[in-house]
């Protein structure tokens, strides 16, 4: 029987947010926005384990009491300059664990919304897949793409274009080997594409946002706290 586990890359500075701090430290809802990512994933039954890859001068993670997330989580130092490679070194520290066959789901540090509901999917509709998937937003706005003076140089069609999110879940073996292979990617599903595969489309919405500029913030806290109502 395979099991579902997850790795967070956290190595990263989020440069383009233009805080002082890495941006998954940020304050939201009264505990850093990471913590939030965590616990959903950790909460997550069909999950057994997270691993969360941090850099290896991470100074802020031991300012915080993780515990309360629960025995699931586990942290590793071992991030590297890119999220491919931190992904990579992630998916190294959990060979002696995870086989070949089981799931990794992959999950964005700053993606702090996303829902129970969106991992159960997840995981449902890829069970039985020959190659595995990740969740996605069609896109809704009009294109528009811009000359080196930031004008309109044209409308682009936005039929069947997709919006990629996170988690994005793939077989251990397969994942590992691709990102091995094609290093230059900037998530894992572009890794599976190099490598001769065409990952599942597993519908979401535009709640599992990703925190990227500091509006994101606030957007993010009044999901949080209508969930919470609810």
């Amino acid at each position: 029987m395979t099991r579902h586990y997850a790795i967070v890359p956290a190595a990263g500075s989020g440069s383009r947010f233009g805080a002082e701090m890495p941006k998954q430290y940020l304050p939201l809802a009264g505990r850093p926005l990471i913590h939030h990512t965590l616990d959903a994933l950790c909460r997550c039954p069909l999950i057994d384990r997270v691993w969360v890859v941090l850099s290896p001068g991470d100074e802020h993670w031991s300012a915080w009491d993780w515990s309360v997330l629960g025995p699931k989580l586990e942290t590793v130092y071992c991030g590297g300059a890119t999220r491919a490679q931190s992904v990579g070194n992630g998916l190294a520290a959990a060979e002696t664990v995870v086989a070949d066959d089981d799931w990794v789901l992959v999950h964005d540090a700053a993606r702090p919304c996303v829902s129970q509901a969106m991992l159960r999917a997840l995981c449902a509709e890829l069970a039985d897949d020959p190659v595995g998937g990740l969740l996605a937003a069609p896109v809704a706005d009009t294109l528009k793409r811009a000359d080196g003076e930031q004008r309109v140089l044209a409308t682009e069609p936005r039929d069947g274009l997709w919006q990629a999110q996170t988690p994005q879940m793939f077989r251990y073996g397969l994942l590992r080997r691709a990102l091995a292979e094609h290093p230059e990617v900037t998530d894992e599903a572009g890794a599976i594409e190099a490598a001769g595969f065409r990952p599942r489309l597993v519908r979401a919405d535009a709640s599992n946002l990703k925190v990227t500029y500091p509006a994101d913030l606030a957007l993010a806290e009044a999901i949080l706290q209508r969930r919470k109502e609810n």
